[in-house]
């Protein structure tokens, strides 16, 4: 009698066709993740890539200089996270209309809550795509439909950061004033964290530093935010231009002869405490 067995094959890992603007951003990290000295380690977007198909709209443009400035971004984003959780172990953290974003996965200390907010399709893939936290949960919403904030059950003591890294970029300047004005009257005092675009994001040289069409356009980010919240009492704007990295070298010494333009031909991370 023959008892050999053929051996067993292992099943195919699961394609995921993902929408295009969850999973650029994604793509764009894990590939940051692969190189030396990337600004992102993001092993989590990695593995996720495995599993989904790349779209022709992923691949369109200048991926390389695309990928740096939302690496840079990214990365501008992450520390100043990282500095409020070294200051506030115990705070609780709101990401809005992230996507497709791990950063609680990146910059847990154990200790923080996390409330993610996005629509549900964006909700549902994050499920599958990755793993449950209890100090993790999230909450249908958006940008637009803020009804999430009167749910939200944050003690009142605690510090809370609000962060909004690529959903406001999708916003005509009206809808950005709004969003900002909702979580300024809502918190008595806290923070956000906002991505905001400059006016000169689609000039020549805006889209060569790899920008995309943005819905806004501030020639004053400060100005603007301050404009909106007036009873911010500290604020400060983050240029990706500014950033150490040496992939930026060549654009850092144009915009040294016109430093006036530095926040405006890229998105700027725009850190506000009130």
């Amino acid at each position: 009698m023959n008892t050999s067995f053929a051996p067993k094959k292992t099943p195919p890992c699961q394609a995921y066709q993902v929408p295009s603007d969850l999973l650029q951003p994604l793509w764009l990290r894990s590939r940051e993740s692969l190189i030396d000295n990337g600004l992102v380690y993001d092993p989590i977007a990695a593995r996720a890539c495995q599993r989904c198909h790349l779209s022709d709209d992923c691949l369109s443009g200048d991926i390389d200089q695309k990928q740096l400035l939302h690496a840079t971004l990214t990365s501008l984003c992450d520390l100043e996270v990282s500095r409020f959780l070294l200051h506030h172990p115990k705070a609780w953290i709101i990401n809005v209309g992230a996507g497709l974003d791990t950063r609680f996965y990146r910059l847990d200390n154990g200790l923080c809550h996390w409330i993610e907010v996005d629509i549900d399709e964006t909700l549902l893939w994050r499920q599958k795509l990755f793993h449950h936290s209890e100090r993790y949960t999230m909450a249908c919403g958006s940008v637009l439909d803020m009804k999430w904030l009167e749910q939200l059950a944050i003690p009142e003591d605690v510090p809370v950061l609000v962060v909004c890294e690529q959903a406001l970029l999708a916003q005509q300047r009206n809808q950005v004033a709004h969003f900002i004005q909702k979580i300024g009257r809502h918190f008595s005092h806290a923070e956000a964290c906002l991505v905001l675009a400059g006016d000169k994001t689609q000039s020549y040289w805006g889209v060569k530093m790899g920008c995309v069409a943005y819905a806004h356009s501030l020639k004053n980010p400060v100005a603007s935010v301050v404009s909106w919240l007036p009873w911010v009492y500290q604020i400060k704007a983050l240029s990706p231009i500014e950033s150490e990295c040496d992939r930026w070298r060549a654009w850092q010494r144009i915009v040294a002869k016109f430093p006036f333009i530095k926040h405006r031909l890229t998105p700027s991370l725009v850190h506000i405490r009130w």
